[in-house]
């Protein structure tokens, strides 16, 4: 029996359902596999440089474990002073001669990428800043992991999507499904590495849906297999913080204070570090190195400053580290990983932003906790809220922030003091971001010009039209038609407002509106222009948004509006002509499509 209609669109669907779930999971298989091998890079790079060379042994949080064992080799400052100036010389060798754009923090790359250039990112990418990451970050260098991981998971999907001729809309997807899939693995995540692909792409409170399933799909694929290799659970161990008394969050609301100032500190450094390095009038490749040298000797005082850091902030949740550490920590931290990442190393800023925003958060805690022990009972609860209120504000994402620091800590019970501080820190932040190629809104993104008419039209307003808007001759109520005639007969006006004895602009009438007068005889000197009027008005003002003056201009069906002053509308400014505001629309949209 033959299939019906239906059961064939049936059938095609599944078969394009099924399509797309074999993408999203390779895409998830690679990510899983791509952390995998940067995880095992990272842990044999900390043991034959810090551990071997250095003698530096930094804790692990409670959700890894040594690869080696540890050698026997004594500390030695001098040697932690160099290994990241060498560290530096390595990787920017690798990246400035292969691929330069492979600089930096691999997210921001991954945002570029995903708005600009229609989800295309060069295949070598993923291996180049692989590798060069886990030299900087294993020979002293701050930064996190996400970025370069983010990247193998992103060029995977782009990769994958060129291969099989996919359009610019669903490589940019698959983009995005790779770094969610890349960051949920790396981190024990999957959950916050879905919603913070959506979310990361734009400073306002604004997610890119169509990518959040296909994210978690990746995402739940590349958790599973990275944990298939290195165990299950979170990253971080807490000891089951609940939160329980309401006067509590007056002290959380000092620490959103502290935290958005540190924040704003944190990416004034790093763009500072960032145009100081620009400026220097010598070869990129040696830049790395320069900045990997003042990390050394940062390093050389505060050792705890160098690479991840995740193992004092796993002490700090147990409340185990004094004030003036986690303060130094915090401070240092943002300079080490500024002059780290800023000069040309290749690392992420997720990491280090949970440190700085973890060893706020305890010293805060902890500060309260002498001086109202019976209300902040718990300054580890801080550590942790801490690190969420501090990439919420530094990162403009503090919903995928919230499900991250609880999926990585295993405390869900502070998600009320989180969402909390993790939204006044995004209020008191917004203006700053260190994903510095985040756009506003989808509206603001190239990717999705032309897709929003109205709500582009919605953000320009008649007055920014102003030089479009017609000076056009007006005529008089009181004019006998015979006049007009010789008036008509001389323009080419189409549309004519008619002003009253005091000089006030009271209606209006289309070259249409005289065709039955100007064929009937006998009656021209009968009629004046205030009989062939139309007296009731549709009308715009210049603050009036282009998507209202064109629904007017739609629904009534003509293709010109009279624009009158804003608190009075007897006088007439002219008439905006439906045209002009679609040729400044298209001109609008060009411009953001060649914007890079």
């Amino acid at each position: 029996m033959p299939m019906s209609f239906r059961e064939k669109l049936g059938s095609r669907d599944i078969a394009i359902a099924g399509r797309w779930l074999f993408y999203f999971v390779l895409i998830g298989l690679i990510a899983g596999c791509g952390a995998i091998v940067f995880h095992y890079l990272c842990g044999l790079g900390m043991h034959y440089f810090l551990d071997l060379m250095a003698g530096y042994r930094p804790a692990s949080p409670a959700g890894e474990h040594l690869l080696l064992p540890h050698t026997q080799t004594p500390f030695n400052k001098w040697m932690l002073l160099i290994l990241p100036a060498l560290g530096g010389l390595v990787s920017g060798w690798i990246v400035y001669t292969f691929a330069p754009e492979a600089e930096g923090h691999g997210t921001d790359a991954a945002i570029d990428a995903y708005h600009h250039k229609g989800g295309m990112i060069r295949a070598r990418i993923p291996f180049i800043k692989t590798i060069a990451s886990a030299i900087t970050l294993t020979t002293g260098g701050s930064g996190g992991r996400e970025g370069p991981i983010a990247q193998i998971g992103a060029g995977f999907g782009s990769f994958l999507a060129t291969k099989f001729n996919l359009s610019e809309r669903e490589r940019r997807i698959m983009m995005a499904a790779g770094i969610g899939a890349g960051v949920g693995s790396i981190f024990r995540a999957p959950l916050a590495g879905a919603l913070f692909a959506a979310e990361v792409l734009y400073r306002d409170p604004d997610f890119e849906s169509e990518v959040i399933i296909p994210a978690g799909i990746s995402s739940v694929v590349a958790y599973c297999t990275f944990c298939l290799v290195f165990g299950w659970g979170s990253l971080f161990d807490s000891p089951g913080f609940k939160f329980q008394n309401p006067l509590e969050l007056g002290p959380y609301l000092v620490l959103a204070c502290v935290l958005s100032l540190t924040a704003i500190l944190y990416i004034k450094v790093f763009y500072g570090v960032i145009g100081l390095f620009k400026k220097l009038s010598i070869p990129n490749h040696f830049k790395p190195a320069i900045g990997g040298l003042i990390t050394g000797i940062i390093g050389f005082f505060l050792p705890y400053t160098l690479a991840f850091g995740y193992g004092i902030a796993q002490e700090a949740i147990f409340n185990q580290v004094a004030i003036s550490t986690l303060i130094a920590l915090a401070i240092g931290k943002i300079f080490t990983t500024s002059f780290s990442i800023g000069s040309g190393g290749s690392g992420g800023v997720f990491g280090p932003s949970i440190v700085i925003g973890g060893a706020m958060g305890g010293a805060v805690g902890k500060i309260f906790n002498l001086l109202i022990p019976s209300i902040v009972t718990s300054p580890g609860s801080f550590v942790i809220v801490g690190m969420a209120g501090f990439f919420a504000a530094a990162s403009n994402t503090p919903i995928s922030t919230i499900i991250f620091i609880s999926e990585m800590t295993n405390s869900y019970h502070l998600l009320l003091p989180s969402l909390l501080v993790c939204s006044i820190c995004y209020l008191l932040c917004q203006r700053w971001t260190i994903f510095e190629n985040q756009v506003k809104s989808r509206i603001d993104s190239p990717a999705h010009a032309g897709e929003f008419m109205m709500d582009i039209l919605q953000t320009i307003k008649v007055n920014d039209l102003r030089h479009l808007i017609k000076e056009v001759r007006c005529v008089n109520e009181d004019m006998p038609f015979s006049e007009f005639k010789k008036i008509f007969s001389s323009t080419k006006q189409h549309y004519f407002p008619v002003i009253n004895s005091k000089g006030d602009f009271s209606g209006i009438f289309s070259s249409n509106d005289i065709r039955e007068v100007i064929f009937t005889l006998h009656i021209e000197q009968l009629v004046v222009m205030k009989d062939i009027m139309v007296s009731d008005l549709i009308c715009t003002t210049p603050s009036e948004d282009l998507n209202t003056t064109l629904l007017k201009l739609t629904q009534k069906n003509i293709d010109a509006l009279p624009v009158v002053e804003e608190d009075n509308s007897g006088h007439l400014i002219g008439l905006i002509y439906r045209r002009d505001i679609i040729s400044h629309y298209n001109q609008h949209i060009k411009k953001i499509k060649n914007h890079e």
